[in-house]
């Protein structure tokens, strides 16, 4: 698992020092596709429907009062890549998830990957909006019950669009498992954030996340998250290579939750 993360950064850096011949136009094609749309920065949860090309790796501490807090190194982030002009592939490095439990065993979650396809996009000059679909995939190689016990894709269309400084982006998404669905179910997932640009590498965002389930253990539950938080960004490290740093506090808004709080911490280097 270390020699796939090696992996992972080794391309993302390579791609940043060698920047000529097939690299080179690789950029001018991406650079084209992010100059197309809005410029607002990736919310903390919400995947956000603008194309990015980045890696980025986040830290997620789960709090319950009767138990121990449950840290989840990585939350599927990953490379972020722009192949062409109106499409984003995402490979993600399983995450890592402490327990912190006697008798629960740490261990990998799952391998996932997505895809998305811009159908709209507006800059701020032009319109300042965008839609774009997502297709994404999970494989259930996690360790020690760490991960789902089937492969689920989860098709997903999403939206933003800004007014001055302000700006909303969203994700409606279905989760499909391709077996044991009598346990897993569907879990629609609605994601909504709101960030306002106020200064400029500075944006304060309210995130609202929310989880339905259809059929399975959790058929008919709901769970709803409101998360404060902020993202700094986008400053310049080298060439084109430059860095964001976030912070965000989940905080459940529904009497059924999987856990009451969670701390989240990203940190991203777009190139």
């Amino acid at each position: 698992m270390l020699a796939y993360w090696r992996i992972l950064v080794f391309t993302a850096m390579c791609a940043v020092v060698h920047a000529d011949g097939f690299v080179s136009d690789w950029f001018a094609r991406s650079d084209q596709a992010k100059a197309e749309q809005p410029h607002w920065i990736t919310p903390l949860i919400t995947v956000t429907p603008r194309l990015e090309q980045e890696f980025r790796t986040d830290f997620r501490v789960e709090m319950n009062p009767y138990q121990s807090d449950v840290v989840n190194y990585g939350n599927s982030k990953g490379l972020e890549l722009i192949p062409t002009g109106s499409s984003e592939v995402i490979l993600n490095v399983p995450p890592y998830i402490q327990h912190n439990q006697p008798n629960v065993k740490d261990g990998f979650g799952d391998i996932s990957f997505l895809g998305k396809y811009r159908l709209l996009s507006k800059s701020e000059e032009s319109g300042n909006a965008i839609l774009t679909v997502f297709f994404g995939a999970t494989v259930p190689t996690g360790s020690y019950k760490n991960g789902a016990t089937a492969g689920v894709i989860t098709p997903t269309i999403a939206g933003g669009k800004g007014w001055a400084k302000f700006d909303f982006q969203s994700t409606l998404g279905i989760g499909i498992p391709l077996s044991h669905v009598e346990t897993i179910g569907h879990a629609i997932t609605f994601n909504n954030a709101l960030q306002y640009h106020v200064l400029p590498k500075f944006w304060p965002e309210i995130e609202i996340n929310s989880t339905f389930w259809s059929e399975g253990m959790l058929g008919g539950q709901k769970q709803v998250f409101i998360t404060p938080g902020v993202v700094l960004g986008r400053f310049k490290v080298r060439g084109r290579l430059a860095a964001a740093i976030g912070a965000g506090y989940q905080i459940a808004a529904t009497h059924f939750h999987s856990y009451n709080h969670a701390a989240i911490f990203t940190v991203r280097f777009p190139f």
